[in-house]
């Protein structure tokens, strides 16, 4: 078994100063510095005198919003390449999409199109660009589907075949540490689900590197996680002081992440906008044949630390382009309470009754929703009339192996998440 660490302490640096500071009448953010801070402060001691290859987007920065690519590029780190994943290293595709291959214009350096990389493909990416050991420093938001834990995943399984080096300098899970809904099964891995990991995996990347590596990798990884301080997984994004980028086009802030790993499941409804399209995707569901009588049905579930608003929407992309859409806008009034995929689920139960829902199917033979959710169970269980509490109640002995599974991997406390 290779080496394996967590850089946990000792790292130099100075007071961390509050981008976040409190305003009169606001709560305090809490300080967190990242790994990326706590690298930095030491000077890159940790890779320099490396050629190093770099995996981030545009979620690699520090509290100046500086990056981490140009900040090591300016100090003289030896970059051997840049690999960017869905949506590009600078961030300029939208969802599906990459930057391609080429030159960064700010920095010379040669950035690769990771996008859908296998693990052959991200070998050969490697061994191109001379590195020997690789850093990864992307915001994650914690759901399944989100496609930056299959970057982490492959790069890792590739970077273990050649005997390189993997560091994860880790960033706060910005929807906490506690862990929601069913688990990925054999039959229904995908591109939007590689791995049996549950919906809401409440972790940070450095801890899922762990859990990877152990779990599935074998413990093949030479892997060392320059962990954060001050987070534990009671806390959200908005209660620390660190910069929020947009990890992707439609996730333009922390309460988009907060009900994502829940409303992103109305990808898998073709028949209902997940408000792509509009200034709040994820938040705002509707579709043509909707009315306000969806939503009454939805207030009357009492779901746990959520409103819900009668909503009038138009997207200006992707599904029902310039079509008026009814639905509902998800408000989140506690999230320490706020459940988002039994929420979501909720609103699939009643939405279900509409004359005019109809699942999503993929390529004419598979039904999405059954990828996003890891099998078919959500579906035929809410076509045979389930309600919102059977459904749920389905995944949770599962759910709670899973959480014991992850325990061994975890970094940092779950005390009050």
């Amino acid at each position: 078994m290779k080496r394996r660490g967590v850089l946990t302490a000792g790292l130099a640096g100075a007071a961390v100063l509050s981008a976040g500071a409190a305003k009169p009448g606001l709560l305090p953010r809490l300080p967190v510095r990242t790994g990326m801070d706590r690298l930095a402060a030491d000077d890159w001691a940790a890779v320099r005198g490396e050629r190093i290859g770099i995996v981030s987007n545009p979620t690699g920065v520090d509290r100046s919003y500086r990056h981490l690519v140009d900040r090591m590029h300016a100090d003289g780190v030896t970059i051997g390449g840049v690999f960017g994943p869905e949506h590009g290293f600078r961030g300029s595709a939208q969802a599906g999409g990459s930057e391609g291959t080429g030159i960064d214009a700010r920095t010379g350096l040669t950035v690769y199109d990771a996008y859908l990389a296998t693990q052959d493909k991200w070998a050969q990416m490697f061994t191109a660009s001379g590195v020997r050991t690789i850093v990864f420093d992307i915001q994650d938001v914690g759901a399944r589907f989100y496609t930056y834990i299959y970057t982490l995943y492959d790069s890792m399984a590739a970077a273990a075949r050649l005997g390189l080096r993997y560091v994860v300098l880790d960033r706060p899970n910005p929807i906490g540490g506690r862990a929601y809904g069913p688990m990925m099964t054999d039959g229904f891995t995908s591109g939007v689900g590689r791995l049996k990991i549950v919906q809401q995996h409440g972790m940070t990347v450095g801890e899922l590197a762990r859990f990877y590596n152990g779990e599935f990798l074998s413990g093949d990884v030479n892997l060392q996680v320059i962990n954060c301080t001050g987070w534990t997984g009671r806390l959200r994004a908005g209660d620390t002081d660190l910069p929020w980028v947009l990890p992707s086009p439609n996730m333009p802030t922390p309460d988009t992440a907060i009900v994502y790993p829940g409303t992103g499941m109305f990808e898998g409804v073709s028949s209902l906008s997940e408000g792509r399209g509009t200034t709040r995707p994820f938040e705002l569901i509707g579709g043509p044949g909707f009315d306000y009588h969806w939503c009454d049905r939805v207030v009357a579930l009492n779901l746990p630390g959520v409103e819900f608003r009668e909503a009038y929407f138009t997207p200006t992309f992707n599904k029902f382009t310039n079509q008026l859409c009814a639905g509902i806008e998800v408000k989140v009034t506690d999230q320490a309470a706020f459940d988002p995929i039994r929420t979501a689920t909720g609103m699939l139960v009643e939405a279900r009754k509409s004359p005019a829902f109809a699942w999503r199917v993929d390529g004419g033979t598979r039904y999405w929703i059954d990828l996003l959710t890891g099998s078919a169970r959500l579906r035929t269980m809410i076509d045979a009339g389930a309600t919102t509490g059977e459904v749920v109640g389905a995944w949770a002995e599962e759910l709670a192996a899973f959480d014991a599974r992850r325990r061994p991997y975890l970094l940092y406390s779950r005390r009050g998440s």
